[in-house]
């Protein structure tokens, strides 16, 4: 990165492309030598600057899956670390009435007196190749290889060549990063059919861990939110803002936001499930607890 008078100029070698930033207008040029590295960064840049917008506008990012109630909006929210079962609980409660909204993360904000706001973030969802084989997807997404169709861009070459040989084997990049089929959101429904949400509100939460090796049931107690929870500080999870279009707001969103956000959520329903590789069964508890929390979240609402 280098400072060209006014401007702001960078450059990417291993993706062949240049940026030249000018903020007085907000112009920013990008020129590279390949279409689809282009196209990516391209929308990137427009993705953080929305992001730097919503996040000055007072939302927040919170690190969750989440699925809508069609009926009302009611919307669960699940938490967890990487590798609890949030993709999981998502699709699982997507493939039997409810709508998928995210598989990774959210925008929340405040809304009304004590109301969350829940709308879905623009990517890809990322699904490992045992998640899609449990669901029964992965001949469904083979097909579409088959037929000159494809995923997201991101997905890496190995993840598209474990699927046309059929294996379902996770890959690893290293010790804590998967290898993921990158699902464009559209190809959810046309796929797999999983019928989408594009909004929401907060109705209850969900910490799920996955044991092979025991059955799936609800589990005593559960914990609260805190600043892990938010894509922010430590767990910010952005490119480096070079061209100043967050303008100094962290990534997760402003502190005051995430704590009311946080503090409304910890007065909804909570419960905590396990869940293994049985998916009917997986299937079954998750639909029953969520049942419960959307039920008690309306009772309460009258």
């Amino acid at each position: 990165m280098a400072q060209d008078g006014e401007d702001i100029v960078a450059m990417s070698s291993s993706e062949g492309i240049a940026y030249r930033s000018t903020p007085s207008s907000g112009r920013l040029v990008l020129a590279g030598i390949d279409v689809q590295p282009l196209a990516l960064a391209a929308a990137r840049i427009a993705r953080e600057a929305i992001r730097g917008q919503l996040l000055r506008d007072g939302w927040a990012v919170l690190h969750s899956s989440a699925v809508v109630r069609p009926e009302d909006g009611a919307t669960l929210l699940t938490l967890g670390g990487k590798g609890a079962g949030k993709t999981t609980t998502a699709l699982l409660l997507a493939s039997c009435g409810w709508q998928l909204l995210a598989n990774d993360r959210v925008w929340v904000r405040p809304s009304g007196e004590k109301g969350v706001e829940v709308v879905p973030w623009p990517s890809a969802a990322a699904v490992g190749l045992g998640l899609l084989h449990s669901l029964g997807w992965d001949v469904t997404a083979r097909e579409q290889l088959q037929k000159g169709g494809s995923f997201h861009p991101t997905q890496h070459k190995s993840v598209t060549e474990a699927l046309l040989a059929g294996d379902h084997t996770p890959l690893w990049e290293n010790v804590k990063r998967e290898r993921k089929v990158q699902v464009f959101p559209d190809q959810f429904p046309g796929l797999f059919g999983v019928p989408l949400a594009t909004g929401g509100r907060a109705a209850g939460l969900l910490f799920p861990r996955i044991d092979a090796d025991a059955s799936p049931d609800t589990t005593a107690g559960t914990r609260t939110l805190s600043e892990a929870d938010f894509m922010s500080g430590a767990t910010e999870d952005r490119y480096p803002d070079v061209f100043g279009q967050a303008q100094g707001v962290d990534a997760g969103g402003r502190e005051s936001a995430r704590a009311e956000v946080a503090a409304r959520l910890a007065g909804l329903p909570h419960r905590a499930v396990r869940l293994n590789h049985d998916v009917p069964a997986s299937t079954e508890v998750l639909t029953r607890v969520a049942d419960a929390i959307e039920l008690s979240a309306r009772e309460e609402l009258q």
